[in-house]
């Protein structure tokens, strides 16, 4: 069942604006209990080997001479062997307080044709094949946790993503007003309406909402989107609700990635750190962040210095309920003959047992539903520590 918040609505029917697709989609969830979860859907494939590179691995510079870093180049040295990248420099605090860590070497099961759509349907659906699902695992997780049916949940998006989407309840919120006019014709409204209290309000809503697509406004009003959206989030869940998944695009990194790569980056960062900044200590003590994509990106840099669709990715974890300070997973290696079909990243974890620890731990959802009904199939490890104890 989805309930629409209308105010956004109302305000595009008042302007006589014409409705179009949402650029960037967000979304939130409510469940019982104290304990949080947020995903970040990135869009686009980010590279996990741009965002924290294994600069100990002495292949790294031969698969990428103008894209690898080492730390004299600026690279921030985490633990001896892997070290993040200067632009995520704003999240090296949360590493030191061990609230930041990652999963290296992730994947979905998604492996036939490196296409966006299909590997962002198997990230959001949770399974273990193209069409295995059509519902969202977050959707379907809702379900099991104990005593959910008292909670609902809300997807901030004119539709429900794939993520939230299935047979729970979900509320609709849209991150996108459809503005669709020049800045001097929205100045024009808000003075005429400027003494009525409703549509100003409305209007400074959709208007700070527009904020998170590039498609109309660069990057400095894109960002402040960002973090108008985990504001947003935050705000939500200092309330009833315990559940948050939005969406940074921007990933695609096919030409001139360490120019394109800044963007989304630092987006990332500013949705983490407001995130933290709006939660008080104690929620944030209860909040667990993942950022997952729907798969990582080549090993080898291309002529165009970039990137292309790989399989071995990235996830990020954040947040005061997290063990972080370390970089998980087991490493295989980026030797030729270590890689995937000569070009990707090895995937050695398996990303839905990394979501399925979270909905494990923040919310008591037991084994035989994470395996018979939200990852059938998965056969959960329940013994990896990713969040604290």
């Amino acid at each position: 069942m989805t309930n629409e918040i209308s105010r956004r609505t109302l305000l595009g029917a008042a302007c006589c604006l014409a409705a179009s697709p949402v650029v960037t989609p967000v979304s939130f969830a409510a469940v019982p209990g104290d304990n949080r979860l947020v995903t970040i859907v990135l869009r686009g494939a980010m590279d996990g080997l741009a965002l924290v590179q294994p600069y100990g691995d002495p292949a790294l510079p031969l698969l990428r001479p103008k894209l690898a870093l080492a730390p004299e180049q600026g690279l921030l040295d985490l633990d001896g062997f892997f070290g993040l990248n200067p632009l995520a420099e704003a999240l090296i605090p949360l590493w030191r307080s061990r609230e930041l860590g990652f999963v290296h070497a992730i994947s979905t099961p998604y492996r036939s044709g490196r296409s966006h759509f299909d590997g962002q349907d198997m990230l959001e659906s949770g399974g273990a094949a193209l069409n295995d699902e059509r519902t969202g695992w977050l959707n379907r997780a809702i379900a099991s946790i104990p005593r959910s049916a008292e909670r609902k949940a809300i997807d901030v998006t004119t539709t429900s993503e794939l993520i939230l989407s299935g047979p729970n309840p979900v509320d609709v919120w849209s991150t996108r007003a459809d503005l669709d006019m020049a800045e001097d014709e929205q100045m024009a409204f808000v003075r005429l309406y400027r003494n009525d209290p409703v549509f100003a309000a409305a209007m400074g809503d959709a208007m700070d909402t527009d904020m998170f697509s590039d498609r109309i406004y660069g990057d400095e009003r894109r960002n402040a989107g960002v973090a108008a959206v985990a504001r947003l989030a935050a705000g939500m869940l200092s309330g009833e609700h315990r559940i948050a998944s939005f969406t940074i695009n921007g990933w695609d990194t096919h030409v001139g990635q360490e120019r394109t790569f800044k963007r989304p980056v630092t987006d990332l960062c500013t949705a983490i750190l407001t995130l933290k900044a709006n939660l008080s200590p104690q929620v944030w003590r209860k909040t667990a962040i993942l950022a997952i994509t729907e798969f990582g990106r080549t090993a080898r840099e291309n002529g165009s210095g970039g990137t292309d669709h790989g399989t071995g990715g990235l996830a990020i974890i954040a947040g005061g309920a997290v063990a972080g300070g370390r970089v998980y997973g087991t490493w295989p290696g980026l030797a030729e003959t270590a890689l995937l079909d000569d070009r990707d990243l090895m995937p050695t974890t398996d990303l839905r047992q990394l979501a399925a620890a979270m909905l494990y731990r923040q919310f008591d959802v037991s084994v035989s539903a994470i395996d018979n009904a939200i990852f059938p199939g998965l056969s959960f490890d329940r013994s990896a520590g990713y969040l604290r104890a």
